[in-house]
């Protein structure tokens, strides 16, 4: 059997759209799949009912030919306006928006103490900061007006953080 994943991104993908995410829960019986527009207008042209209907479709009638993969329930749905990042086109895609990244090791990093002028060690896995780019396979994110380098293999999650 084909990695599901493998599968589903590329049946999506012949339809014109992304795979941003893929959810496999409640004991593999619930599938979540998370699309976005490949190439949209801008950033309102987002995914709508008929986009998620039109791949529900192709993905149940694929899934069912694929006696090997056993769920219950598939869900198609756009990924929202928090949507997840993940790899470096989404990084890249999203350059001047707002956004929370949280690693898998942290970043350490000296810092003055105001108080007592010393230099201290601080160590940081959370980040709330504006996309800036991508270079050596590493995010830069400005937190706070100064630019992070970031590994993207370091990060354990990303999303959008929207202003409204």
């Amino acid at each position: 059997m084909q990695d599901l994943h493998t599968l589903i991104e590329q049946s999506v993908s012949q339809l014109g759209y992304e795979l941003v995410d893929l959810e496999i829960s409640n004991r593999g019986k619930l599938l979540r799949v998370f699309i976005d527009k490949q190439n949209p207008e801008d950033i309102k042209d987002s995914v709508n009912i008929d986009d998620c209907v039109l791949v529900s479709n192709q993905l149940g009638n694929l899934l069912s030919v694929e006696h090997e993969i056993d769920y219950d329930r598939l869900e198609v749905s756009s990924p929202g306006m928090d949507r997840v990042l993940k790899k470096e086109a989404d990084f890249l895609r999203f350059i001047g928006e707002r956004a929370t990244v949280k690693l898998r090791v942290p970043l350490v990093e000296a810092v003055v103490n105001a108080k007592t002028g010393a230099e201290e060690k601080v160590s940081k896995k959370n980040f709330l900061g504006i996309l800036r780019g991508v270079e050596d396979a590493s995010l830069l994110l400005e937190c706070d007006g100064v630019i992070q380098k970031i590994a993207i293999a370091n990060i354990d999650k990303s999303r959008l953080n929207p202003v409204f």
